[in-house]
């Protein structure tokens, strides 16, 4: 993987002249974006100078030199590749992994990610963008977490999707890939924002998972093609994270991870940060205690998340009642999932050790079924070992 993405990166420049010069604005864009050592702000302070992004490839050294706050370094790089980028070449890669490019000037460029300080020029997009992506929520965290940190990712990332919120993530191991996993189990939209290029996935386990993503979603980067991700690629990944997100949810890192730098980057970008507590001994729980020492919302339920972002979000779908029986639950329960409600529904709230007896189901499998009870937001954990209805 590693050659052939390096392979990838050594021929994208390969054009001419007078074609570089032709470019309209989204292929101007684009061969920006393909320029080593140039980046969104400095293109921007460009075109708000120049006017356009292809005026940037047609100006001159001394008009580009004019242009305050660019410098000659910068300057030197842009006039270094701006002939050799092969604009038709990179979206013909793109378009062979299923792929195509977005840049500022598309309509499909979220709006959101427009709003930051950097936003990316172009994006490479698998899948498609709708609308309700604008109402969309990162979960991130470490790729070593616990047991306690992916049922939590996985669990919120389904009942956000259950309510019509797109989960944001990056694709990685551990938290990210949960998140991922959550809202897909809750038939929901999600986003994964990778640190390379299309055809340098990383983590190779999670091919699949971008597959699934791409089909029920997007998966995306600002990276060119045959660019290998690395340490200095994901914290630039983490703001485009953060940045299509109306918040952003910690479940589990240390203070010193990516996911702290995501959380940075959303205060910055003017998102809602919200944390989810964990064990006091544990090193996963380092960071999110210390955003909520610096005012992050504290997450205990999914409600927490809603009730903060309620003015921003859409009205969740309402569920269709079963026709017959006349019950409440709809019919996207399991026969068993189905007789634990009946049990519960009496009285409103039962101990488990009730349910086990009720139901005649072992004790571990009434546990699987009332976390994924919760995780459909039919029921609640109480204090004492009691689970009671959401009304």
């Amino acid at each position: 993987m590693g050659l052939l993405c390096y392979l990838s990166a050594s021929i994208y420049f390969a054009g001419i002249t007078e074609e570089a010069l032709a470019l309209d604005s989204r292929q101007a864009y684009i061969a920006l974006n393909m320029m080593q050592g140039v980046g969104p702000v400095r293109v921007r302070t460009l075109v708000a100078a120049l006017g356009s992004p292809e005026a940037i490839l047609a100006a001159d050294r001394t008009a580009l030199l004019a242009v305050a706050g660019v410098g000659a370094e910068t300057v030197a790089r842009i006039l270094d590749q701006r002939d050799r980028v092969d604009v038709a070449r990179e979206e013909e890669r793109a378009a062979a992994l299923g792929a195509r490019l977005v840049t500022q000037v598309d309509a499909e460029y979220p709006k959101r990610l427009l709003q930051i300080y950097d936003p990316p020029m172009a994006l490479y997009v698998q899948g498609t963008f709708q609308t309700r992506d604008e109402h969309g929520v990162a979960i991130v965290g470490s790729r070593r977490t616990s047991h306690y940190g992916l049922e939590i990712a996985e669990r919120l990332a389904f009942q956000l999707a259950e309510n019509g919120v797109t989960v944001v993530s990056g694709l990685a191991r551990g938290i990210d890939t949960a998140a991922h996993r959550g809202a897909l189990k809750g038939r929901g939209r999600t986003v994964a924002v990778l640190g390379g290029g299309l055809d340098c996935l990383f983590p190779v386990e999670n091919t699949g998972l971008a597959a699934e993503i791409a089909a029920q979603g997007v998966v995306m980067t600002e990276y060119l093609m045959g660019r290998q991700p690395d340490k200095t690629t994901f914290p630039v990944r983490n703001r485009i994270v953060s940045g299509l997100s109306l918040g952003v949810v910690v479940v589990e890192a240390d203070v010193s991870s990516g996911a702290m730098i995501t959380a940075d980057q959303a205060m910055e970008q003017g998102r809602i940060v919200f944390a989810v507590p964990g064990r006091i001994d544990s090193i996963g729980a380092r960071g999110p205690h210390k955003l909520i020492k610096s005012g992050a919302r504290l997450v205990e339920t999914v409600d927490d998340v809603l009730q903060e972002l309620e003015t921003l979000l859409p009205k969740a779908p309402v569920r269709p009642a079963q026709a017959s029986g006349g019950t409440v639950h709809g019919p996207r329960f399991t026969e068993e999932e189905n007789t634990l409600l009946a049990l519960i529904e009496p009285e409103g709230e039962v101990d488990v050790d009730s349910l086990i007896r009720g139901s005649g189901l072992k004790a571990s499998a009434v546990s699987v079924l009332l976390l994924g009870l919760e995780m459909k937001r039919a029921v609640r954990m109480l204090p004492g070992q009691r689970v009671g209805l959401r009304r």
